[in-house]
């Protein structure tokens, strides 16, 4: 009967030593994929050509917008962006040129990065720089595109017919008719301009724009391995 107690007691004080004992990490597949993660930072910059035209006199609120991407960006000597990605995005917001005054507006934002193999991202990214748009410019930091002011236009719209004019007026009544001629033609041009608008924004396939990354965007580095293996076998 002891020795049966003794060998109870000893198996217990073993049990206990091997619960206590820590164990080694299970190898999942989770924490490996995680190991092939690649963050690209916020603040990164992703040179762009436009695929489809955008025009603050044709397209709408909600509007898809097409892109891709020109140039690799590149991570600790990585490519993370291969040139040729496919870029996402939509109008959030845009606005016309009004008349007389009101300048165009669009506001775009980028939401998806679809690589050649089909391994898409979620983007969240705005317009940092858009050098090749005619007539317009960013002016803030959400990436707004504003159209130009036709201020002078408008200006020599009203002065022009306003100045005829007058020289009718002088001719037939003097000065006298010089101010009335004036009056008249000012009001003329005033007309007109009001019937015109002002420079629409208006972007055609092939424009090049700076999009931002807005926050980090992590990426799969083996899944970006597998599309630069898929390019150059093409």
């Amino acid at each position: 009967m002891r020795i049966l107690t003794t060998v109870v007691v000893l198996s217990t004080l073993a049990f206990a030593q091997d619960a206590a004992k820590p164990k080694a990490p299970a190898l999942t597949e989770g924490a490996h994929a995680s190991a092939t993660q690649v963050t690209i930072p916020a603040g990164t910059k992703i040179p762009i050509a436009l695929k489809n035209t955008i025009s603050t006199k044709a397209n709408h609120e909600g509007d898809p917008i097409y892109a891709r991407s020109t140039f690799p960006v590149v991570i600790n000597e990585h490519i993370v962006i291969p040139a040729g990605t496919y870029v996402q995005g939509k109008i959030s917001s845009i606005k016309p040129a009004g008349r007389i005054k009101g300048r165009a507006e669009v506001l775009i934002h980028f939401t998806t990065l679809i690589y050649p193999s089909g391994y898409t991202v979620m983007l969240p990214g705005s317009i940092e720089n858009a050098p090749s748009v005619d007539n317009g410019k960013v002016k803030d930091k959400e990436g707004t595109i504003q159209g130009d002011s036709n201020a002078g236009k408008t200006a020599a719209t009203i002065a022009g017919p306003a100045a005829d004019g007058a020289l009718t007026g002088a001719v037939i009544r003097g000065g006298e008719g010089a101010l009335i001629g004036a009056g008249i033609g000012g009001a003329v041009g005033t007309a007109i301009a009001a019937l015109s608008h002002g420079n629409e924004v208006k972007m055609e396939p092939g424009t090049t724009l700076e999009v931002v990354l807005q926050r980090d965007v992590s990426v799969d580095g083996s899944r970006i391995r597998q599309t630069a293996a898929t390019a150059q076998e093409e």
